[in-house]
């Protein structure tokens, strides 16, 4: 039986967890709406003519886009108006007018393109084609008037690329995918350049010619997850491209198109290429960040050398440029710390000055938070990883990363696992380090970001060597007193999800409980069930796991899937899963739990179906981690905040194991 919220309160009984009270001298618990609602507003932008600023901002409670005078964003007002899942990916066009943004439906990932008048504020749905898929590809002041879009209705493994008339909403086929991944387009809305796997898990860079596509460059295994191309310049002859060829780590290239002669532009021995600065008329790279454990610019354009001089003054904290005025001198510029709020500034780069316009959680500002410590930590094989620590504020006095005492760790696991963990702030380290709890993030290798080796020493190693990263963090974490022996969790999403399961499969007694969000149970079926748009990229999937094609590849996949070694778990386990979700299906999820309860081990399994690949309404987040605070606080003994008014406008189901949660009504 399922649990549907419609409860208006529910309170956690406190006498059942008497190591959740509060102790007077502890910090304030800060509320999950702060750390998991909607934010007041982010991600701003100039318009391309430097007359409006946008952002994102809730609207009744779902965030869209808002308009207003670039000299006075008291002035915006609302210009779309989502009512359920919310905007969180937007962009002007060059019309002056008009904004796009992507929305899906419940979380299926078929993304439909919108175009919105930012004087009348109607919306138009430029991609109407229900299971459809759209990206946007271009969008260009050549021709402000059409972009170019992406769309898989012919084929769904294959997105053809379609000029699309912003006005009419009238398409036109461009380039018909003949079973390349992707495409890459110049300044002038000419598809130029595509991208192809090859059987071996390689690519193939092939160049439009007058006589079609041609291969251009050919990128091994070795290097298909650390090479590709950015961008062009704006004459079209050259591109700029990352590639880890013959080296280690990524580094930034010229390409010259017609010599295929390569200029090394920028490079970093520990990281690779990890975020690029272009002159948003002459198309020039500027500026070049690479990321080990904190970012780090690189100056290409002495040009632009003062400003970031400048700007690096505002503010504390990581410097990101998000959006620059077609004539360059109107900039939004974000400055990321790892105890407080984003803070956004406009930056005028004629007078070299900068106004705040607002951070996007301001009501952070009435807790204590906790400072995140970039570690490394050794692996049994010789490897580094870089990770990040979060401790409570009261349990580290003098600042050396290291309590005063033994503290009951959640290890959060990123997904991906072609991902990486970053410095800065995180809402949950900080909402575990405020309930009581070191935090320890790691890049397990297969992290991208540390050059091709680390990623590739993951080949063929889900469960194994990437396990025994996880496993080896966890004893660094215990030897170095930062966590209690038998109080350690694992959590996390995707891959992290993936690698709970795998932690109480696999290793049994090291964790004390896991909390699993969209993690797949079964490789097999996993790569069986792959959204039809992944078919393009199965060679490296295929590659870097295993072969599902193959009677020993199946072999390898059942072997490193924790679906068969189910009856070996002892610990507490929790489960979220996204009933919509195209990547990790709900089957994932069913089948473990039914696997659980088929050899008597109790199991809290949470579902929404509302959802997809992770939990992307506020309301669906505040319920979940609700749930997941009260299971940590049972069998980890932190602090915890009542539910509260936290399932409040939530779509979620418990179909097993409400029971097993204090405060969470059985059914």
């Amino acid at each position: 039986m399922s649990i549907k919220t419609q409860w208006i309160t529910l309170a956690l009984c406190v006498s059942v967890l008497a190591t959740g009270s509060i102790k007077a001298d502890e910090p304030a618990l800060i509320p999950r709406e702060v750390l998991f609602g909607n934010p007041q507003r982010s991600e701003p932008q100039i318009s391309p003519d430097g007359a409006y600023i946008s952002y994102l901002a809730p609207r009744d409670g779902v965030m869209n886009v808002f308009v207003a005078p670039r000299d006075d964003v008291g002035q915006a007002r609302p210009i779309t108006n989502d009512r359920k899942r919310g905007i969180r990916t937007y962009q002007w066009t060059h019309t002056g007018k008009d904004i796009l943004y992507i929305q899906d439906a419940a979380g299926d990932e078929n993304w439909h393109v919108y175009v919105v008048d930012i004087k009348t504020a109607q919306t138009r749905d430029l991609t109407p084609i229900d299971g459809v898929q759209g990206q946007i590809l271009s969008v260009n002041e050549s021709f402000p008037d059409r972009i170019l879009v992406g769309i898989n209705d012919r084929d769904p493994q294959l997105h053809d690329v379609y000029s699309i008339d912003l006005e009419s909403g009238e398409r036109t086929l461009v380039e018909e995918n003949q079973g390349t991944l992707t495409f890459l387009t110049d300044h002038r809305n000419q598809v130029r350049l595509a991208v192809k796997f090859s059987p071996d898990g390689g690519m193939t860079w092939l160049k439009k010619t007058s006589d079609g596509w041609k291969p251009s460059q050919k990128i091994g295994p070795a290097d298909s997850l650390t090479s590709r191309a950015v961008s062009f310049n704006k004459a079209g002859d050259r591109a700029y491209i990352i590639d880890s060829r013959d080296r280690n780590t990524a580094a930034l290239y010229k390409w010259n198109l017609n010599t295929d002669e390569k200029i090394l532009l920028a490079e970093n021995e520990r990281a690779d290429v990890a975020e690029t600065i272009t002159h948003p008329s002459t198309k020039e790279l500027q500026a070049v960040a690479f990321r080990y454990d904190r970012k780090q610019w690189k100056v290409l354009d002495d040009a632009i050398a003062d400003d970031l001089d400048y700007l690096k003054s505002v503010e504390d904290g990581e410097l990101a440029i998000t959006s620059r005025s077609l004539d360059d001198r109107w900039w939004t510029v974000s400055f990321t710390l790892d105890n407080g709020p984003v803070k956004y500034y406009l930056y005028d780069s004629e007078n070299k000055s900068s106004r705040f316009l607002f951070a996007n959680r301001d009501d952070l500002d009435s807790y204590t938070l906790a400072k995140m410590h970039p570690v490394e930590i050794p692996t049994r094989d010789g490897l580094t990883l870089v990770s990040y620590l979060t401790l409570p504020v009261d349990s580290d006095n003098d600042g050396d990363a290291r309590p005063a005492a033994p503290l009951p760790m959640v290890l959060f696991v990123h997904g991906g696992p072609w991902g990486r963990d970053n410095w800065g702030y995180n809402p949950f380290h900080q909402w575990m380090a405020n309930r009581g709890y070191a935090v320890l993030s790691v890049n397990y290798r297969g992290s991208t970001g540390f050059g091709k080796d680390f990623v590739n020493a993951a080949n063929g190693q889900w469960s194994r060597k990437m396990h025994d990263d996880l496993i080896d963090a966890v004893q660094w974490a215990k030897e170095q007193k930062i966590a209690a022996p038998k109080q350690v969790a694992i959590a996390g999403g995707s891959y992290g999800g993936y690698a709970t399961l795998v932690g109480l499969t696999f290793t049994p007694d090291v964790f004390a409980c896991g909390v699993d969000i969209v993690g797949p149970s079964n490789l097999v079926t996993l790569l069986n069930n792959v959204p039809p748009y992944w078919m393009p990229e199965m060679p490296l999937l295929k590659d870097r796991i295993a072969d599902n094609s193959t009677k020993e590849g199946i072999a390898e996949l059942k072997a490193m899937s924790p679906l068969f070694k189910a009856d070996q778990i002892k610990r507490p386990l929790l489960i979220g899963q996204g009933a919509n979700d195209p990547r990790v299906k709900q089957q994932e999820s069913d089948q473990i739990v039914a696997a659980l309860k088929e050899n008597d081990i109790p199991v809290t399994y949470v579902l929404y179906p509302d959802e997809g690949h992770g939990f992307r309404r506020p309301e669906n987040m505040k319920s979940f981690t609700a749930v997941w605070e009260a299971f940590l606080a049972k069998h980890l003994g932190g602090r915890f905040q009542p539910v509260g008014k936290d399932f409040e406008g939530s779509s979620i189901e418990i179909p097993e194991g409400a029971g097993d949660i204090p405060g969470i009504p059985r059914p």
